[in-house]
């Protein structure tokens, strides 16, 4: 029977040597292998939380910087809403007291414009002005009449020439001999409506043109008229 042969050379010390040689570096091998695995995984790990954090961190700032400027949208949004409805009230406001205005300047320009009222007005103003005035009876006064409802020519006519009931006639028929002696009348060289009083001997004019009087009225009604105003459209 033969028997196995044995490999001579593995029973020497140095093929032992040589194995025992390859497997302790074998094992430094797997345990540094492993070491360097566990420290690769681990500076893996910081590096995932490192980068976790400075995300998180932006995400905040990010966040942080959206609500600012969503603040501040906000803020100028209202401060354009309030803006634009100061500005909406004060147009209105304007508009009114314009139309106001306006319709007052005609309304009044109308009335001056009738021959029937300025009769009238001719009469109170010129006596109130000798009462209040303190003019005495023969002082000159100066009535000065609209051109467009007298002219020049009309007041050098005979009053029995002009229309019964014109201004004209009026003027020269009935106005001198009420007013008394000293008022003259005269023509105004503008297009202003109503009439002006002169007080000659004292220097004084009452001025009861369309402009001058809507003026005064004006300076009456819109103290009250803003009041109405501050209370309605606010």
């Amino acid at each position: 029977m033969n028997q196995p042969v044995r490999n001579k050379a593995a029973d020497t010390p140095t093929a032992a040597g040589v194995e025992a040689l390859i497997s302790r570096l074998r094992d430094e091998g797997v345990t540094r292998g492993r070491e360097e695995a566990a420290r690769i995984q681990h500076e893996a790990e910081l590096d995932a939380a490192r980068i976790k954090r400075d995300a998180e961190a932006e995400a905040e700032r990010a966040l942080a910087a959206a609500r600012q400027e969503a603040a501040a949208l906000k803020t100028a949004g209202e401060d354009a809403l309030r803006l634009a409805m100061r500005d909406t009230v004060l147009e209105l406001k304007a508009v009114l007291t314009r139309e106001v205005n306006e319709k007052v300047h005609r309304l009044i320009t109308t009335e001056l414009k009738r021959e029937e009222f300025l009769q009238q007005l001719i009469l109170e103003v010129a006596r109130r002005g000798r009462d209040e005035a303190g003019v005495e009876p023969g002082e000159a006064m100066e009535v000065v009449l609209p051109h467009e409802l007298v002219s020049i020519e009309a007041l050098r006519r005979n009053p029995l020439e002009l229309r019964e009931g014109s201004l004209s006639h009026f003027v020269l028929a009935v106005a001198s001999e009420v007013l008394g002696d000293g008022v003259r009348f005269t023509v105004a060289e503008d297009d202003a409506s109503g009439i002006r009083i002169r007080l000659q001997d004292k220097h004084l004019e009452i001025d009861l043109t369309d402009e001058k009087v809507a003026e005064l009225i004006l300076a009456h009604l819109q103290p009250r008229f803003r009041a109405i105003l501050e209370g309605t459209v606010k």
